[in-house]
């Protein structure tokens, strides 16, 4: 794994600003999640609620720590309980069904409302309580050092990072969260490049624009197997480092998430 360190200036870029409450659009979203099953029958729907339940107890309450919480799993095998409504869409619609198998068994995006007065007092019975608070914009500033050269710097336009830039996207919106990919022009700005990197010549003006900024490589190993992935983050004055080794980019990614919203959320530390 890559080992590199940061300037004074850099620490000072990462510093990411507190604004206002979120929007009540914003927290609304926050009650409902997807899983994509089976069919639309009783075979998967109590699997696809229940992994629905997890994702907004963690989603709602900004702590990432109860989607493995015995208590919340024990939960999810009654998820019904706590669903206002649900729906599904059939993810191959427009294809033409060969026969009787085919749509029995097609795929589908469930999508559970739950309750929000049933999910708060859940987080209440588990000793928690809903994140009102400003949820930052993750802005990912990579590293990535894939099976083949070149190496690259994750940016909006980068064309090798485009299935990255997705599942960013995803991971983010499992955890209720935002990202921001930084344009090509920004990280010259910021004289962000492959070369030296992570020593920019200018700080990212993230200060008061409500961005959690996180520095990092991604790396492709071999021998481990897997993407190795380092990251780093200054929050209210303090370092944080973290990381995990030997899974896909889009478990490391939700690893990064995972471990600004523990920070934001006030719950913890990722490191």
């Amino acid at each position: 794994m890559r080992v590199w360190l940061f300037s004074a200036v850099w620490a000072m870029a990462l510093l990411s600003a507190v604004a206002g409450p979120a929007k009540a659009e914003d927290i609304a979203a926050l009650y409902q999640a997807y899983a994509i099953v089976t069919g639309t029958d009783m075979r998967q729907r109590p699997w696809g609620m229940a992994q629905c339940l997890r994702e907004v107890l963690v989603k709602v309450s900004g702590d990432p720590r109860l989607k493995d919480d015995p208590r919340v799993i024990e939960l999810a095998a009654h998820a019904d309980r706590l669903v206002a409504s649900f729906d599904y869409v059939d993810m191959m619609a427009g294809i033409p069904k060969k026969d009787d198998q085919g749509s029995y068994d097609r795929p589908h995006k469930l999508t559970v409302h739950f309750d929000p007065v049933k999910i708060d007092s859940t987080l209440a019975e588990l000793g928690q309580q809903p994140w009102r608070g400003e949820r930052p914009v993750v802005v990912p500033m990579l590293l990535v050092q894939g099976r083949k050269p070149p190496a690259y710097v994750l940016s909006a336009e980068v064309p090798a990072g485009e299935e990255q830039r997705g599942s960013f996207a995803n991971a983010a919106g499992e955890f209720g969260m935002n990202v921001r990919m930084p344009r090509e022009a920004e990280l010259a700005a910021w004289g962000v490049a492959v070369a030296g990197f992570p020593f920019p010549k200018a700080a990212p003006p993230s200060e008061g624009l409500g961005e959690a900024i996180v520095a990092g490589t991604l790396e492709w190993s071999e021998t481990t197997p897997g993407w190795i992935g380092s990251w780093r983050i200054r929050w209210r004055g303090a370092d944080h480092v973290w990381g995990i080794r030997g899974v896909n980019y889009d478990a490391a990614f939700r690893d990064i998430i995972r471990g600004v919203v523990l920070l934001a959320s006030g719950r913890g530390a990722p490191d």
